[in-house]
């Protein structure tokens, strides 16, 4: 209890009069700092908390405030280093205006020696205050009023971030971080596909099923496939003539079981659009001469060497679900689907209607039969290998029978072979155009040519 005497003492001994206006100026000048300290903490949290739905009604208001608002909410890096600095700034000056004030209400002792209460009550006393009153309760308070507080500190912030040297301050911060960022980027590691494939291998657990495995390769080899790899070949698709009738076209709907089917003027190197099934539910009444060309979308053409991760991202932007595949010389090549993305990552998708034709026969542990059109793709995932042997030899073909025939150098017959890392393909059927069926055998090593 005798530490305390000094306090009270010093405290209780001052008479009001004799603190002077210096004292009381200050303390008006401190309670002004605080609240400023507070504004702009909460507005920190208001302008980075703002909903979609509130940065769009400040964008939509033709008010002062918004449209100020709305110009810092598209520099975020200026904003956030006004914020800051000014903040900062804040905090210092109602550190030192409270040391003064402190002084007065408890002077050093005339001993010369530490007081160590007087410097925790100091310490401690204006940390609580700039704690509570200059950052827990205005974030709390902004984070349910942020668009208030927004409108409210747009015109403050926007004005200390033009004046000098806070303005001097928020370029030197936003440009100094602008340097590091940019050396950090060049710092980054340089990961391979091969170095995630296998660390996918090492962290192999005996707990992870083979989906979950394969989901993982998937997303791996996504950035890394083309268009091309995994479209529908044009020998595959259902496309129709525009100058079908609409009891015609109806007909090939039925039998097709698809919801969007391509729509050509002579041949399939013409599509002209694509013919969205539900668009016709509300034509289902109509006479024979109902003109449907009339409610054709506009086709998506894409390159075929265009990466599927890319193509994703446009599906999502231009929400689509087709695209019509073209090669360099702008002939159709055939059409890939949404479906035939996610089918890379999350292994075969079949609906009701889909038609689960066996596109290979297992003939037995080390024997599979396939058809020449086979993409490549599907035959690593029937053979359970990567495939990248195949990839790096490979010219522009995507099927089996065209890989045979690039390799070969000629359309194989019926029964010649050709070895290829450690698979014997032998051709089961073909003509003269085209490899129809190939009979992929696993070779043991003793089996193999040296």
């Amino acid at each position: 209890m005798d530490d305390l005497e000094p306090f009270s003492s010093h405290f209780l001994s001052i008479p009001s009069a004799e603190l002077g206006w210096a004292f009381w100026i200050s303390w008006l000048i401190l309670c002004i700092l605080l609240l400023a300290s507070a504004l702009i903490s909460g507005s920190e949290v208001a302008f980075f908390s703002l909903s979609p739905e509130d940065r769009n009604e400040i964008k939509d208001n033709t008010e002062p405030s918004s449209l100020v608002a709305s110009k810092l909410l598209n520099n975020p890096k200026g904003l956030l280093a006004t914020i800051l600095i000014s903040n900062n700034f804040v905090n210092v000056a109602i550190v030192i205006l409270s040391s003064f004030i402190f002084n007065d209400l408890y002077p050093h002792s005339s001993t010369g020696g530490i007081d160590y209460l007087r410097s925790i009550i100091e310490v401690v006393g204006i940390t609580f205050i700039i704690l509570l009153i200059g950052e827990v309760i205005p974030k709390v308070y902004a984070n349910k009023n942020s668009l208030q507080l927004v409108r409210f500190m747009s015109t403050p912030l926007n004005v200390i971030g033009k004046i000098p040297p806070f303005s001097w301050l928020k370029s030197f911060l936003v440009n100094g971080t602008d340097v590091i960022l940019k050396y950090a980027r060049k710092r980054e590691l340089d990961v391979s596909t091969d170095d995630l494939e296998n660390a996918i291998a090492l962290t192999r657990e005996d707990t992870s099923s083979p989906e979950e495995q394969r989901i993982l390769e998937g997303i791996v080899n996504f950035g890394n496939t083309d268009v091309k790899q995994i479209m529908r070949s044009r020998v595959d698709t259902v496309a129709v003539n525009q100058e079908l009738s609409f009891d015609e076209l109806m007909k090939v709907i039925l039998s097709s079981g698809y919801s969007r089917i391509p729509v050509f003027k002579e041949n399939f190197d013409q599509v002209s659009g694509i013919i969205f099934v539900k668009d016709l539910l509300q034509h289902l009444d109509a006479p024979t001469d109902f003109e449907w060309q009339k409610i054709l979308r506009p086709p998506f053409f894409v390159p075929e060497n265009k990466k599927i991760d890319d193509l994703l991202m446009e599906f999502q932007e231009k929400k689509v679900h087709m695209a019509v595949v073209v090669d360099e010389y702008g002939g159709a090549s055939g059409l890939v689907t949404l479906e035939d993305i996610l089918e890379e990552i999350v292994g075969e998708i079949t609906d009701e209607f889909d038609d689960e034709d066996i596109v290979y026969t297992k003939v037995n542990d080390s024997s599979y039969l396939f058809e020449g059109k086979t993409s490549l793709v599907d035959l690593y995932k029937v053979l359970d290998i990567d495939g990248k042997a195949f990839e790096i030899a490979k010219g522009e073909s995507d099927s089996l029978g065209g890989f045979l025939i690039e390799q070969s150098g000629k359309i194989m017959r019926n029964n010649e072979s050709y070895e290829f890392e450690g698979f014997k393909f032998v051709v089961e059927s073909s003509d003269k155009k085209r490899v129809k069926m190939v009979k992929v055998i696993k070779l043991d090593e003793n089996e193999r040519d040296v």
